[in-house]
Formats: C-alpha cells, structure tokens, sequence
C-alpha cells in the first residue's frame, strides 16, 4: 500500500465524521426552524408585526416624505419611501420579532430544555431567528422586485449595494435583538424594551429622513448609527451613488457595530429566565 492509500485511509474516518456533523447540524436547524415558523404562524400578533407593519409604517410616512426638498439632493418619494420600507422590514419583522421570540422561549424555559439536547448555543440562537429572518428576506426580495413599480422607483441601478445592506441589517438586526433580550424580563416588556432601538433607527438612521437634506454636521453624527449604513448602501444602490470609500466607511461601520452586538450577547445573554 502506497504512502497515499494510507493517508487517504487515515484521513476518511475523520472527514465522514465531520459530514455526518454538518448533516445532524442541519437537520437540528431544520426541526428547530419548522418549530418556530409554527409558533410564529400561531401568534398574530408577531404576524401583524411581521407582514403588515412595515408596509402600514410605509403608508402612513408617505405624505410626510412628499413635503421633503427631494429633489434638490437627487431623491423622488420612490427612492426614499422604498429603502425605508425595508429599513421598516428590519425594525419591525426581524429586530422586534426576534427578540420577542427569544424572550417568551427563554421565560417558559424553552432555551434551558434545547441545551440540554444535542443543539449548540448558536444553533439554537440561529434556528429561533432564521423564520424571521427568512420571511424579512422575502418581504424585501418583493419590495425590490414590486416596490419600485409601486412607487416609480424603478429597479436597483446597482444591486449588488441592495443586497449587501440587507445582508448587513439581518445580521445587526438579529445580533442587536439578542443583545436587547438582556434587559428585558418579560415578553410584554419586549414592546417597551425594543422601542428605543426602534424610534432611534426610523428618526435618525434615514428610514423617514433621508441623511441627504440634513446639515452635514447633524448628518455626519447619524451616519454613525447601527442601521444608518444599512439605509445608505441600500439607497445607494438604488441610485447607483456613493464611491468606494463612502462604502467602505459603511461597512466598518456595520460591522464594528455587528461585532459590539456580538459581544454583547456572549457577554449578558441569559438562557434562563430573569428574576
């Protein structure tokens, strides 16, 4: 037997166990993601937030931003009305949603019970947020593809800025409601709870105001917030603006604000409910 059947002997056992690992992680995935979509099915509530109360945001925003000077910074009702509506996607179907979920499983011990089984920490974060995640994606897949026929706001000149901010605000999103599940003791203090982050995001981060018709000092401190580089790829990708600096600011931004999410949650995340 050649040197390489040998190694290819020796390697195999190795490489079948690490298969079999990433087939039981994702079957573990998939029982927890059809868990929660049911779950989710059956509370309306976390449904009427999840369909409809970004579009119903939308609506009601819409005379507001037609009163706007858009169109001395470039902007029309369409392109301004359609990132914010996905900006409202993340508030409302993935943040709110998500950290409404992980609080009622963690007060009714549901958490404690899954790491007792064969679920990691992760996967068990990850399979409670990925149908929000997942139906936040569809919403903006449509409001990409329907929107802009709605609102003449035409399709992304460059979507690839599109897809890049909407990955970046599901990651924020799901990291910050992790993180915001560490102050709040109940699911009914959920709605209390998650409202900062939210007024803070729809009033600063350019889902109702675009950063654009702000004075530049007043805009160059918004920039900073965690979904105010989110607003602005999306955007950009729309209008087909911004340079490779600008996004590149953007994405540090994103990310150092991803990674302050992260260690929040690995540092005061509670698996085992408040008292």
């Amino acid at each position: 037997m050649s040197a390489t059947d040998v190694k290819a002997v020796e390697e195999r056992p190795g490489a079948g166990a690490a298969t079999a690992a990433r087939k039981g992680s994702r079957e573990r995935l998939a029982a927890l993601f059809r868990a929660e979509l049911t779950l989710l099915g059956r509370n309306k509530t976390a449904l009427f937030m999840t369909l409809l109360m970004p579009l119903i945001m939308a609506f009601a925003m819409r005379q507001a931003v037609s009163q706007m000077p858009l169109q001395d910074n470039g902007l029309s009702v369409g392109t301004v009305l359609l990132p914010g509506t996905i900006g409202f996607v993340l508030l409302f179907a993935v943040y709110s949603s998500v950290t409404g979920s992980l609080v009622t499983r963690r007060e009714e011990l549901v958490l404690k019970r899954l790491r007792c089984g064969e679920l990691t920490d992760r996967e068990i974060l990850a399979g409670t947020a990925l149908p929000a995640v997942l139906l936040g994606l569809a919403q903006c897949a449509l409001l990409a593809a329907l929107g802009g026929l709605v609102l003449h706001a035409g399709v992304p000149k460059a979507p690839h800025l599109v897809v890049l901010g909407v990955l970046l605000g599901m990651v924020i999103s799901v990291a910050m409601a992790a993180a915001s599940t560490a102050v709040t003791k109940s699911a009914e203090a959920a709605q209390l709870t998650t409202m900062p982050f939210v007024f803070v995001s729809m009033g600063g981060s350019g889902m109702i105001v675009p950063l654009d018709v702000l004075p530049d000092k007043v805009a160059a401190v918004l920039e900073l917030l965690p979904l105010s580089p989110v607003m602005g790829l999306v955007r950009d990708g729309w209008l087909a603006e911004g340079d490779l600096t600008e996004t590149l600011k953007r994405l540090v931004i994103a990310l150092a604000w991803a990674g302050l999410a992260v260690f929040a949650v690995r540092r005061w995340f509670r698996w085992e409910p408040r008292h």
